[in-house]
């Protein structure tokens, strides 16, 4: 039986409970049903740990298109994910190839160039603590001077922000290695991809945006998870044209205001792993998903 017209949501189980969304998506969970779409389960420890095979085991065959809405996959983890899903009759609607552009800085630095913070990364092997000459290499393509801040191709040390994140002047090399070398150690096994130098950019007090895109258009504007008491209003007349360029059907934008008024990204990512903030209505972006998804699966063929 064909299932080219229909969509499913497909959340992380309870690891306490199998057969329950893990609680923290039991609300987009609820969401996802309100728009009339299909939920189902996959275990997200399973995938980590043994493989997408035992991780799908409660997703339907022939179930038909998909969205996956929870935890942080590596992009290898989310090609096997496919992959397995594919074999049962179950289509991901982000592609690995554009959940991979859209998760790693490498897939869309380029395109967001002009807005967001000049950015260089090693080809040095993930975990290794880089040289200190390879980091004032680095940093001469950066401009030799000045602050910045030190992240991978994912995540950055924030809450660390003095130890593991923030270098005050990228000439003072032996301190970048210090920096450098702490978040190398705090992000052990979970580093992505490679250490990668930013331009700090003095940015106002006002909070910053997290804003979901579903095929191009803005599907809900809040508060960033780290500040939900701050709901600033972006200025999107320029981030637009990058998002339909990247070409990703479900992606998040981190905006943030910086000193000069103009709005900057900070980050983006792929929809599917991107956290809400706890008091964000989800349903304006699951309706526009479920809307997407019917569009997608329709034009697969039967």
């Amino acid at each position: 039986m064909s299932t080219a017209g229909t969509t499913v949501f497909l959340f992380p189980c309870d690891p306490l409970a199998p057969r329950r969304v893990d609680p923290e998506f039991a609300e987009e969970a609820r969401a996802a049903r309100a728009s009339g779409v299909t939920v189902a389960l996959i275990d997200h420890d399973a995938l980590l740990s043994q493989g997408a095979a035992d991780a799908v085991a409660r997703v339907p065959r022939d179930a038909g298109s998909a969205w996956y809405r929870g935890w942080m996959v590596p992009a290898d983890r989310y090609a096997e994910l496919s992959t397995t899903l594919a074999d049962r009759g179950c289509a991901l609607l982000t592609s690995p190839e554009r959940y991979r552009a859209a998760h790693e800085l490498p897939g869309w630095y380029d395109t967001f160039a002009a807005l967001t913070p000049r950015s260089a990364w090693l080809p040095s092997p993930p975990g290794r603590v880089p040289a200190e000459a390879d980091l004032a290499y680095l940093a001469a393509r950066l401009g030799g001077g000045g602050p910045a801040v030190v992240k991978d191709w994912v995540k950055s040390r924030k809450h660390e922000w003095l130890e593991a994140c923030y270098v005050p002047d990228l000439a003072d090399t032996r301190q970048l290695a210090a920096v450098v070398a702490r978040f190398v150690e705090l992000q052990d096994e979970f580093l992505t991809g490679r250490v990668v130098l930013r331009a700090y950019e003095p940015y106002q007090p006002v909070g910053e945006a997290r804003v979901w895109w579903v095929d191009g258009a803005p599907a809900l504007v809040g508060a960033h998870p780290d500040s939900p008491g701050l709901r600033p209003s972006p200025d999107l007349s320029a981030v637009a044209p990058a998002v339909r360029e990247l070409g990703c059907r479900f992606v998040t934008t981190d905006l943030a205001l910086r000193e000069d008024g103009r709005w900057r990204v900070v980050e983006v990512g792929d929809g599917q792993v991107g956290g809400l903030p706890r008091d964000a209505d989800p349903e304006p972006l699951f309706e526009a998903l479920a809307v997407a998804g019917a569009r997608g699966a329709a034009a697969r063929p039967a």
